[in-house]
């Protein structure tokens, strides 16, 4: 079932899960005992991280560097499938513009076609110090708004080539927003224009970045509404529970961690730190259901441990 399909079918608002393929040489069964632990929440999709290859340096017994680049974590469409097949819970797999072409994206798509996987999630992807040569009769989107017109293209059974016959896709397409702006953004008014560009070009739901302070999701909202987009807009949750949190979230997610939540968790003992994140991330999912968000979208990568924590007591109000 589609996403859209879930949001206009629920009584109640929905509780989602993102999580992340195990790295190159582990285990699925990791992950799909963290889906199994999340089962009795009848989550009704669950996203799955995709990952383009990265650049690493090795030094060599002769002093040198050898320069290798790979895929730490591999997997997403297979792990798609093994959640589906397993646990009858439909998925949502992230497509990326940076790191493949735009032949391997269509590819991709026939694969999770033919699987019966009905829903991506179309994002540009992060760099990872690593720029693929393209070969001349290749292409690459550089952009998500990019991979959604490819996407929706191929719903409208046109492919890159031109085939006689061609089938019709019929994927629900997800996008990401930025509460916050995009790091690139020059400001946000600019970037949920860059938004709306992209649910004109076929995208049906947006789901957005990790946030901290529910009035940046709340007025972003209202700014999207103001300009036209009026899809779904599911709000993206994280627990935090580490205190290097505190610096990593904001390098590499370009979120504000509130001033009461940063200086709890800094004056905390570090075994008190997931505590701290759930009551938060509590409160926080409590005021977006007053709210009435439609769904709310927890950010777990590869433990099911503590959002139980936060998910058990919301099921009296979802």
């Amino acid at each position: 079932m589609k996403v859209i399909e879930h949001l206009e079918r629920a009584r109640n608002p929905l509780i989602s899960y993102e999580i992340i393929p195990p790295k190159r040489g582990g285990s699925a069964e990791q992950m799909l005992n963290v889906v199994d632990a999340l089962m009795p929440f009848d989550p009704p999709f669950i996203d799955v991280t995709s990952h383009s290859a990265e650049v690493s340096y090795k030094q060599m017994p002769d002093g040198t560097w050898k320069r290798c680049v790979k895929r730490k974590r591999p997997g997403t469409l297979g792990l798609c499938a093994a959640i589906e097949g397993r646990f009858g819970v439909d998925t949502v797999p992230h497509i990326l513009c940076n790191g493949f072409t735009r032949e391997e994206t269509e590819d991709a798509l026939i694969e999770l076609n033919y699987l019966g996987i009905d829903n991506v999630l179309a994002i540009r992807g992060d760099e990872k110090g690593f720029q693929k040569n393209i070969d001349p009769d290749r292409s690459r989107n550089k952009y998500a708004i990019d991979l959604v017109k490819q996407v929706d293209a191929m719903n409208q059974g046109t492919y890159l080539e031109d085939l006689m016959d061609a089938a019709p896709t019929d994927f629900c397409v997800g996008v990401g927003g930025y509460p916050e702006k995009h790091f690139e953004a020059p400001n946000l008014s600019w970037d949920i224009m860059r938004l709306k560009q992209k649910v004109e070009a076929g995208a049906h739901y947006v789901v957005t970045q990790m946030f901290f302070d529910n009035a940046h999701y709340l007025s972003f909202v209202e700014q999207c509404r103001e300009v036209g987009i009026d899809v779904p807009i599911i709000p993206g949750i994280k627990i935090i529970t580490r205190k290097r949190h505190l610096t990593s979230l904001p390098r590499h997610f370009h979120t504000e961690i509130p001033t009461e939540l940063a200086a709890e968790i800094e004056a905390a003992d570090p075994e008190h730190v997931k505590d701290i994140g759930v009551e938060w991330a509590l409160k926080q999912s409590e005021e977006l259901l007053r709210a009435g968000v439609p769904c709310l979208h927890f950010y777990i990568m590869s433990s099911a441990d503590t959002v139980r924590r936060v998910v058990e007591p919301l099921r009296e109000m979802a």
